[in-house]
């Protein structure tokens, strides 16, 4: 009976020790986790401590470079009472303070352009090459006119040299502007051929003044007014083909064409007509001649 007892008590421990082995396993878990918690607690703190020391010797090294770029007149102008009484900066302010950086100016040195060489050595050409624009002439001299260029040929090559007319022999422009304007007048007044032969002249003579062509167109106008249409066709072309830029060349194709149709040549009218409206769109007269165009007979 003893011993059943015994055996009785040992089995009744043996619960109550299971109960404390679980919970002694559940108390070290827990501290466990806890342990595991707070390291990684220190690991974020340390990790963050890094990552302010960086930053703090970043900008204490910023300070050191802008320390060392400064005078050293100022640093030792600075009384060492002043900096100790300076209040040292918190490592917060240091974090969040701008550097103040030095402006440097630089200034570009001055430097002369370089010098070009603009001088241009000068060669006469050689004496073939001349004689390849210049025809020969006979020894000695030959003028062309009064006013005109002198040749002369001399050791085989000829040379062209020009003089210009005496101003004592060119007539006045005043005395030409009022024979101009004279020989007009004759055609108003009702001196038709005195006029033309006096306009016809005034071209001939003076090709080069301003009004030679419009002494042409007007010579043109009286033949017509005299009914002298191939005279007057003439004269008209002669003013179109001296005379191409001057300002009586449009006017001066209208009357070309109206001849030609008093002398029954209207397909030369018509050409004349078409090459004013294509070749001068715009213009007065380009209206005239599309006009003129319309009405002849198909």
């Amino acid at each position: 009976m003893p011993e059943r007892s015994s055996i009785f008590r040992l089995l009744a421990a043996a619960p109550l020790c299971a109960l404390c082995a679980c919970a002694t396993t559940s108390a070290s878990q827990a501290e466990v986790g806890a342990l595991q918690a707070e390291l990684r607690a220190l690991r974020e703190s340390q990790s963050r401590l890094v990552d302010r020391l960086e930053r703090l010797e970043a900008h204490a090294a910023v300070d050191r470079a802008r320390t060392q770029g400064s005078a050293p007149a100022t640093k030792q102008a600075t009384p060492a009472s002043v900096r100790a009484a300076a209040p040292a900066q918190q490592p917060d302010d240091a974090l969040t303070m701008t550097p103040e950086l030095s402006v440097v100016k630089l200034k570009p040195r001055f430097e002369p352009a370089p010098r070009l060489a603009t001088q241009v050595a000068v060669v006469e050409p050689e004496s073939e090459q001349v004689e390849m624009f210049i025809s020969n002439v006979p020894d000695g001299a030959q003028e062309s006119g009064s006013g005109g260029a002198t040749l002369a040929s001399a050791g085989g090559a000829t040379m062209v040299t020009t003089r210009e007319d005496d101003p004592a022999d060119q007539p006045d422009p005043d005395v030409l502007e009022a024979d101009y304007e004279k020989s007009v007048s004759l055609l108003r007044t009702g001196n038709v051929e005195g006029g033309v032969q006096r306009l016809r002249r005034f071209s001939e003579e003076n090709p080069r003044h301003p009004r030679a062509d419009n002494a042409l167109y007007f010579s043109g106008l009286g033949q017509m007014g005299l009914n002298e249409f191939k005279d007057a066709a003439r004269t008209f072309e002669r003013l179109l083909t001296t005379y191409p830029a001057g300002d009586a060349m449009l006017d001066g194709m209208l009357r070309l064409a109206e001849c030609r149709m008093r002398l029954n040549q209207a397909a030369d009218a018509r050409a004349l007509y078409t090459r004013v409206v294509t070749q001068f769109p715009g213009t007065a007269a380009a209206t005239q001649a599309e006009q003129r165009l319309a009405a002849l007979p198909q």
